[in-house]
């Protein structure tokens, strides 16, 4: 479906809005590079106001600054607004890829299967870092189940400098978290961002992970639907970026409607 005029121009907003808590923001170019704790990093983006488009140099300076400050070198911007951005990444030696932008548009009530029950998670919650190690899992083995090697381990619990980062924005309500867990464990889980920007509210769904041997029984969607409802309790608009066409198609069917393009580019693997 078409954008409706400024949705896009808010959720630009978000992301120039979101680092600003934890991070220094770095002009280079056309590019705004927000300067963190490495626990908890940012990408570089267009930045908001700029009077030329971003270029090869600019983006190679942006690489070496993250770098530099110990950040993962990435990129991240909506094609439609900055169309120039993944010609220029290519030339700078980035991995481009193109990942379906969704909002929360019709609201669908999905339901767990029998026996999974979902609970928001506490910033003081002990078993934090194992539904880290759910993400951490999940993430290594993006493939359906039937591409997933039996040798995959279960979850373990994943203590990293993140974990501390992601307490203190849970304390700070930064940052939603919810978990999935099934005869005692967790099977999947998600997050949401909310940010006010000027008085009005968006969040952002990020991190939907499910344990691979479980994938096909809805339970990222019934997570992602559960994030939306708890959203949309103050957020005006909450969106999320799927990580391809099929994942996106799964999302359409829970009340997301694709408006545009999200363009992420990372140096190549190996």
């Amino acid at each position: 479906m078409p954008a409706r005029p400024g949705l896009l121009e808010c959720i630009e907003r978000y992301y120039a809005a979101a680092p600003l808590p934890d991070a220094r923001m770095e002009r280079v170019g056309a590019l705004a590079v927000p300067l963190t704790d490495p626990a908890w990093p940012y990408p570089a983006r267009p930045a908001p106001e700029r009077d030329t488009g971003v270029t090869v140099a600019d983006v190679r300076a942006a690489l070496a600054l993250q770098e530099s400050a110990g950040l993962p070198p990435a990129l991240e911007w909506i094609q439609e607004c900055t169309p120039e951005v993944a010609a220029a990444a290519r030339g700078a030696g980035l991995a481009v890829e193109e990942l379906p932008l969704l909002v929360a548009d019709d609201q669908v009530e999905l339901l767990f299967p029998a026996g999974v029950r979902l609970y928001l998670v506490g910033a003081e919650d002990p078993e934090l870092p194992h539904y880290l190690g759910v993400s951490a899992v999940a993430f290594a083995h993006p493939g359906g189940p039937a591409d997933v090697p039996d040798a995959v381990p279960a979850a373990e619990p994943l203590s990293t400098p993140g974990t501390a980062a992601l307490r203190e924005r849970i304390a700070s309500g930064r940052t939603v978290m919810m978990v999935a867990i099934e005869h005692g464990e967790p099977v999947a889980v998600g997050l949401h961002q909310p940010v006010d920007i000027g008085g009005a509210v968006v969040s952002e769904i990020i991190g939907l992970a499910t344990t691979p041997r479980l994938r096909g029984r809805g339970l990222g969607a019934g997570i992602a639907t559960a994030l939306v409802a708890h959203g949309r309790e103050t957020a005006d608009v909450v969106f999320m970026a799927a990580g391809d066409d099929d994942v996106a198609r799964v999302y359409e069917r829970t009340g997301f409607a694709r408006v545009a393009t999200t363009g992420v580019a990372e140096p190549p693997a190996g």
